[in-house]
């Protein structure tokens, strides 16, 4: 195999891939909570380091201290009593543990242990004193720390019976380790919450501007948003404002100056359509073929009109036209019965009931008229119905016509493609570019039936 080997996974391969995807799934996809997260890790390691320091460093020494010289006082008594021989003596002897030593030893003859070790509590100091008496004494022993709040009972086997010793527990528990434990914990909560704060009025300022960018987006009117949050993030939001600004202001100038060009436009054309209609059609030897002459260049201006209407709205977009939420049953029947005046046939109209949706209606209502305009030029029928879809409403067009092969169905949709001779090619294009100006999108398919279908989507 020579110097390449053989290798299961490539560097970087499908594994380390699997692992980042899961770490990713794992952590939060928010800016606030990714920022939180920035903060909390740090002031975690922080907080363990300190308490590291502390509890491995400090705590164990200062235990080491106590329990060495509560052993040492267990020792001397132990030392003492098998020294002292009279019963008198030995009582002296505890009553002095009792008073200087605040040793509360009972001596217990003849009993014998049922366990030895320790009960286990937080912190060094039981294993402490266990490693200590093991080193100090040759007797076994016990040593009970739960059943008493404020004393440490330590059994101790001698020969002849059992030694029960109580020691405060306040020579031998470092009670100052819960105050620091508190105070680590209390202090890393309140810095991030007061962090947590901070970050959410950054992030509501991003989030601010983030809605109004979407919603100028869509063609909803908010005017200017109020500067917020962090340098750079005020910086963004005053320059998004003077973009809505030019924008705002660059579509109202291009739609006065193509207002003009229309009357500019339609002037000539309505003094030819007059001129023509004023011409003498009787009278004369060829009154006929001039009549039919007349009537053909009639029609000639009338499709230079309508052709003129479809570039001057291709151009001019929707203009200022303000989006209003929208009731689609009462909406879609007026839309259907102006489709049957302009002889398209509608076949049937299907609204999900209390359906609402936000659009601008007479762009909408140019939209849905240049569907139906193409069914009617294929002499197509038409079902027309909407739904609710996840967050906004889907409205399908579905005509029994020859339809778009799938590989022309992208073609149709851009800027003067026409399917058939004398066409605009802008009746899909404008409906297209209504219907994204609404945040939404435009997709064609085949319909149940063979023909075409066309899928719109408005999100509210």
């Amino acid at each position: 195999m020579g110097r390449k080997g053989f290798r299961l996974f490539p560097r970087g391969g499908w594994p380390a891939l699997k692992v980042e995807k899961s770490v990713r799934r794992m952590l939060p996809r928010s800016l606030l909570g990714r920022s939180l997260l920035i903060v909390l890790f740090p002031l975690l390691i922080t907080q363990g380091i300190a308490l590291e320091l502390y509890y491995g460093n400090f705590l164990k020494v200062v235990s080491r201290r106590l329990t060495g010289s509560v052993t040492a006082e267990i020792v001397l008594s132990l030392n003492a009593l098998e020294r002292l021989k009279n019963p008198a003596d030995k009582e002296w002897f505890v009553a002095q543990a009792r008073e200087q030593l605040q040793l509360i030893e009972i001596w217990r003859p003849g009993e014998k242990l049922s366990r030895v070790g320790s009960t286990h509590v937080l912190g060094p100091m039981d294993d402490d004193l266990v490693h200590a008496l093991r080193e100090a004494i040759d007797y076994p022993f016990f040593i009970k720390w739960r059943h008493f709040h404020h004393a440490v009972r330590i059994y101790i086997q001698l020969p002849d019976g059992v030694l029960e010793i109580d020691t405060p527990r306040k020579r031998l528990d470092m009670g100052q380790i819960w105050l620091f434990v508190a105070w680590t914990v209390g202090s890393t909560f309140l810095l991030f919450i007061i962090a947590g704060l901070f970050m959410r009025n950054q992030v509501r300022a991003i989030r601010q501007l983030a809605q109004a960018a979407e919603q100028f987006g869509m063609g909803r009117d908010i005017g200017p948003i109020r500067p917020a949050g962090a340098q750079e993030v005020r910086k963004a939001a005053v320059a998004f404002n003077r973009m809505q600004d030019r924008i705002t202001r660059f579509v109202a100038q291009r739609t006065g100056v193509l207002a003009g060009v229309s009357h500019d436009l339609r002037t000539p054309l309505t003094r030819l359509r007059l001129s023509l209609a004023m011409m003498p059609r009787e009278g004369s030897i060829c009154a006929k073929a001039m009549t039919e002459d007349i009537d053909e260049m009639i029609g000639d201006i009338a499709e230079m009109e309508h052709m003129i209407d479809s570039y001057l709205s291709f151009a001019r977009g929707e203009g200022s036209e303000s989006v209003q939420q929208v009731e689609m049953l009462p909406f879609l029947e007026d839309v259907v019965a102006a489709a049957r005046r302009a002889s398209v046939h509608i076949r049937a109209l299907v609204v999900e009931p209390g359906l609402r949706a936000h659009m601008r209606p007479d762009a909408m209502r140019r939209a849905l008229g240049n569907l139906f305009d193409n069914a009617r030029r294929h002499d197509a029928s038409v079902v027309l119905s909407a739904r609710r879809v996840g967050g906004g409403v889907s409205i399908l067009v579905d005509d029994d016509g020859p339809g778009i092969p799938p590989d022309r169905r992208a073609q149709v949709l851009r800027a003067f493609e026409s399917g058939q001779d004398g066409g605009t090619g802008l009746g899909l294009t404008i409906a297209r570019d209504i219907i994204r100006a609404h945040g939404g999108d435009m997709a064609l398919e085949q319909a149940p039936e063979g023909g075409l279908r066309v899928r719109l989507y408005l999100p509210n």
